[in-house]
């Protein structure tokens, strides 16, 4: 029998660094986790790059032992803990985790049973890890946050639909809805990206979108910052408005007269404060599964960096802070 080791290789950091700094982010080895009695052990095969981890990375300030960024994983569960039902040993699984625990970028990470979904058996890790985030929040954003069923009709604009929960929005709306959807896109190659992802429609969101669409039923934008007065001119009366990003000094006024309602999507809100629904994520990365293996549902994976390092995370942090990328950044180990 192989003695199993007590610690594990992962990519972290101590002080809050920019991404010109050439060691913003350390080598490290840390103590293996050992599961709690709803735990998987997960030895990871793959993660990816969202802005979340650049700004915790840049938020955290100066810590006492390595801090471990990475939400999304696939790996493969190599122990459980004492009151775990769903998974056992062997399976093969995704998830986006929990941003109250350490992160997936190591060997080996520890995460809920409740937040967790059976990968896909039709992509390979690379191209699975890219999904549970921008899924979950997608899925989320549509139908806990705003009103649509599966039976809704109207226009639902998608902002900057190249990026990754974007990307992902769109195959949901299409596969699961009646809207008509429109993405915004402001060069040629994210303006392809959104049409092969189905977006029926696609309009500049470096012009003025009033000269462009007007009588929206329903608005995501990750990109809510002084827009409020533009997105307000081109929503129908009593419209809905789901937002994932942190505008400054919003303009909320904007809204009022024409009563849009305004909602909030965070990923991290149901294991943050372990809801009672806290295992629908689960449930929902089942489903998103589900989709990709009948073919109705495609990666959104941009670019594929190899090794869990610090100089291939960092490497992916800078291309995600640029802020020019279609789709994900995976890291495959």
């Amino acid at each position: 029998m192989t003695e199993t080791s007590p610690t594990m290789s992962a990519v972290g950091f101590l002080e809050s660094l920019t991404a010109d700094q050439p060691d913003f982010l350390v080598d490290v080895t840390v103590p293996r986790p050992t599961p709690g009695p709803r735990d998987l052990l997960v030895e990871i095969s793959a993660v990816s790059i969202n802005p979340v981890d650049t700004k915790i990375r840049m938020r955290a300030g100066t810590q006492d032992t390595p801090k471990i960024l990475g939400f999304d994983a696939v790996g493969t569960v190599v122990e459980v803990g004492s009151e775990v039902t769903l998974f056992r040993p062997g399976h093969k699984v995704y998830y986006a985790g929990s941003n109250q625990r350490q992160g997936t970028n190591a060997e080996f990470h520890l995460v809920d049973e409740r937040l967790v979904g059976h990968a896909p058996g039709t992509l390979d890790s690379a191209d699975a890890a890219a999904l549970p985030l921008v899924s979950l929040t997608a899925w989320e954003a549509l139908f806990d946050r705003l009103p649509v069923t599966q039976s809704t009709t109207g226009t639902l604009l998608v902002l900057g639909g190249s990026g990754g929960v974007p990307s992902a929005l769109i195959q949901i709306a299409r596969s699961l809805t009646n809207l008509r959807v429109v993405a915004t896109a402001s060069r040629p190659e994210s303006a392809r990206w959104v049409r092969e992802l189905g977006a029926h429609d696609v309009i500049d969101h470096s012009k003025d979108l009033s000269e462009q669409i007007s009588d929206v039923d329903f608005v995501f934008s990750s990109w809510t910052n002084g827009r409020e007065v533009e997105l307000a001119s081109v929503m129908k009366p009593q419209s809905h408005l789901v937002l994932i990003d942190d505008p400054e000094n919003p303009n909320l006024g904007a809204f009022k007269p024409k009563a849009i309602a305004l909602h909030w999507e965070s990923m991290f809100a149901r294991s943050i404060y372990e809801t009672p629904d806290m295992g629908e994520q689960g449930k929902i990365l089942n489903k998103i599964a589900d989709m990709v293996d009948r073919g109705q549902f495609r990666a959104v994976t941009d670019r594929v960096l190899t090794g869990i390092t610090a100089e291939s995370i960092m490497e992916g942090h800078r291309l995600v802070e640029q802020g020019r990328t279609s789709g994900k950044i995976v890291v495959k180990a």
